[in-house]
Formats: C-alpha cells, structure tokens, sequence
C-alpha cells in the first residue's frame, strides 16, 4: 500500500486526545491564579516544543537534500508530513505574541514597562525584547520557513508524475530551495529560541542555549518519525522498508541524544566554572529547586539512550527501539518544561507583588538566584495531571496534522531518481 487512508477509528482517537486537551486547558483556565500564568505556560510549553519539531524537520530535509542523501528517500514523506505543523504552531506563538499586546499574561518580565525602566539590564535589551520584535520576527522568520519549505515539498510531490529525465531537474530545484533554507533556519532559528524561550529569565543568557534546544527539537522529532514509521510498517505500509532504515533512525537518535548530553554538559559546566552571577542563576534555580527534574532530565535523555542504543542489535529491535524513542520523546518534552516553567514562575511571583523586581545593581542577581520556591506550585515545581493532559491534546492535534499531509501523496516517491538508493540502503 502506498497511500496512506486515514481510517476513522485513528483519526476519533486523535480527536479524543485533543478534547482532552482543550479539557485540560480549560480546567486550567479556571482554576489558575489571577494572571493565569499556568494556563499561558502550558500553551508557550508545547507549541514551542510542536513547532520546533517541524522546523528541525525542515532543516534535516534541507541538509539531506545539500548532502546528496539518499538513504531516507524511501521514507521522506513522513518528514515532510511533520512540516504541515509549522503554519499551525507558528499561528499559536502569534497568539501568545498578541497576547504580550494585550497583556493577557506575563510569561516575559520584559512586558511590564514599569519592571523594564526600572531595571537597568531589561532596558539595556528593550531593543530586542519587546512585543513588536516578538511578533515581527515570528512572523517573518515562521513565514520563511514555511514558504521554502512548501516550495521543497511542491517540487518534491511534482516528482510523482513527471517523466524519468525531469526528475532530475526537480531534485536540483529542490537542493537550490534547500540552499536558501537551510542557512535561513540556522541562522534565524537561534533568535526565535532567545525570544520565545530564554527571554522567560531575561537577566540570563547563555551563548549555547539555542544550539542545546535544536538539539533537543531533533531528537523529539526523530523520536516521533520512528514511531511513525513502525506503526506505518506494522500496518501494512512501508513494507519496502529494512532494518537498515529503522537502523539508521536508531543510530540518529543514539548520535543526536550524545549531541544534546555534549551540550547540556558544557553549557552547564563552562556557566559553573566561571561563576558569573547573572549565568549562574538559571542553574542554581533548576538544581536547588528541581533536583528531581534537573537529574532525571539528564539520566533519562543521556544514559537510556546510550546504553540501551550503544549495541548494533538493539537500534532493529522494534520493542526496544520503541520503548526508547517514547521515554526519551517525553523526558525531552519535560527538558522544556524546566526551561520554561521556573522562569514563568519567578515572574509570577514579581508581578503578584512577591518580589522585589527594581533592584538596580549587581546584588539583584544574587539576591534572585538565591531566591527558592518555598512550596510545591503544582504545574510549575512539577507536570501536573493537566500538563500531560494538555500535552496529550497538543500531540493528537500534531498528529492529526501530520496524518491528514501523509495521506495526501504516495508515500514512496516512486520517480525519486534516489529512490533505488534508498530501497537497496544496506550498513
């Protein structure tokens, strides 16, 4: 079978996950504080973490196509399939753009005119951290990435009914699109991450931030396609798929999990050794009040996937390699909810008038990172019952996007000129 047929039954439990989301979403609404900052967090939490997918599906199409890749040819509708969030999720941010505006919630410290002239370090970055340039460069750069990549996706799915000869100068045009993307993704991408996610604690800044958030988007996403893949495979579909395929996903998924542990362990240790107070903060805060979350970040994301993955054998066993990618699918999940969620917090707590948010000197620094949450705040010290139910929607909600584009096209681009490349792929 070689289109895929949405069946009812697939697309009613998407839609029950995804009531059960906006369910969730709603108790929250209801039962939050009077900013509503739990219910704002959740939304900021996963449509950052869904919209990343799809934009580090964009890029590894655009490397693969610049790389000449031919192995995943066989496959590579389903990451275009996961490129049909990004319209979405991007539309989502806007509302939390729209929201800074109106002032609907106070997610970014540095939408509080009062806090920013205050405060000698928000003014210093009002340049760039203000509500305009939020939306702006969400816009502009989400419109980018969306419009080169539908332009990949158009020459890619024309492929299907051109003649032998032409196929090859629809690869080319593709790997001309993908030129322009992939620097434009690379470039742009690490601005969005200041402005969406490490703008939430606006004194920090860390050089490697963006790059260990990327990381962590990719191995979500790879997570996500091996699941894919082997439910596809397992009914019926892609059955011209080998264990050298599901093996090479597995082997991304052990690389890129020791891409992001590198990360994670540099920027961590090089913020520690130098000891400067306003980088210090963001460590000292997740690691005096999240120790749980803060090493079982690490542990689950690094040592499963390294050791379970590090033999040749378990990267083409389907119950071990699922297992894997859904645990480390959902702990990388958990790592943007530490990068999120205590920094929202912290600002709660300063707009509600429970801290002290116009110091003017250095001091303020160490005075805020030695600042701890004196109680459990369900939804912030930890994933409530309603951050998973909220997930669990926004996840039906992704893959009812992504199923609805996988049935759009053939699933195996049959006049590919790589596509013999890719059935006959062997490591």
């Amino acid at each position: 079978m070689n289109i895929f047929n949405l069946s009812s039954g697939l697309r009613t439990v998407f839609l029950v996950m995804i009531g059960i989301g906006v369910l969730c979403l709603g108790i929250t609404f209801m039962t939050d504080d009077a900013l509503h900052s739990r219910f704002w967090s959740n939304m900021l939490h996963n449509s950052v973490f869904f919209t990343g997918m799809a934009i580090m599906a964009s890029f590894f199409i655009a490397a693969a196509l610049l790389a000449y890749g031919g192995w995943y040819v066989a496959f590579k509708r389903v990451f275009e399939a996961v490129t049909a969030f990004l319209p979405y999720g991007l539309g989502l941010i806007a509302i939390i753009g729209i929201g800074n505006y109106l002032h609907l919630h106070h997610l970014y410290h540095w939408t509080d005119a009062k806090a920013v002239a205050e405060d000698p370090i928000l003014l210093g970055k009002s340049g760039f951290l203000n509500s305009n340039m939020f939306m702006i460069l969400t816009v502009v750069f989400g419109g980018a990435y969306v419009f080169l990549i539908n332009k990949i996706k158009s020459l890619s799915v024309a492929e299907d009914s051109a003649g032998f000869d032409s196929t090859f100068s629809l690869n080319s045009k593709q790997r001309y699109w993908a030129a322009i993307l992939l620097p434009v993704i690379g470039f742009t991408s690490v601005i969005l991450i200041w402005q969406w996610i490490m703008s939430i604690d606006a004194h920090w800044y860390s050089t490697m931030f963006a790059w260990y958030t990327l990381a962590s988007w990719f191995v979500s996403v790879v997570c996500f396609i091996i699941l894919t893949l082997l439910y596809l495979r397992s009914n019926g579909y892609y059955q011209n798929l080998n264990q050298h395929h599901i093996h090479d996903m597995g082997k991304l998924l052990f690389a890129f999990s020791v891409f992001w542990t590198y990360l994670w362990f540099s920027q961590f240790m090089l913020i520690w050794y130098a000891n400067v107070g306003e980088e210090t903060i963001y460590f000292k805060e997740r690691y005096d009040n999240y120790p749980v979350l803060f090493f079982a970040n690490i542990a689950v994301n690094f040592v499963l996937p390294f050791i379970v993955l590090l033999r040749n054998d378990t990267k083409r066993k389907v119950g071990t390699l699922s297992f894997v990618a859904i645990v480390v699918f959902i702990f990388h999940w958990v790592d943007f909810f530490l990068m999120i969620k205590p920094g929202v917090l912290h600002t709660a707590h300063e707009a509600l008038g429970h801290a002290d948010h116009g110091a003017a000197d250095a001091s303020h620094d160490h005075a805020h990172a030695a600042e701890h949450v004196s109680s459990i705040v369900s939804g912030f010290t930890f994933p409530g019952l309603l951050e998973l139910g909220t997930m669990l929607g926004f996840l039906g909600f992704f893959c009812l996007i992504v199923f609805n584009a996988l049935g759009k096209h053939a699933l195996t681009p049959k006049n590919d000129p790589y596509l013999e490349e890719s059935l006959h792929h062997h490591v």
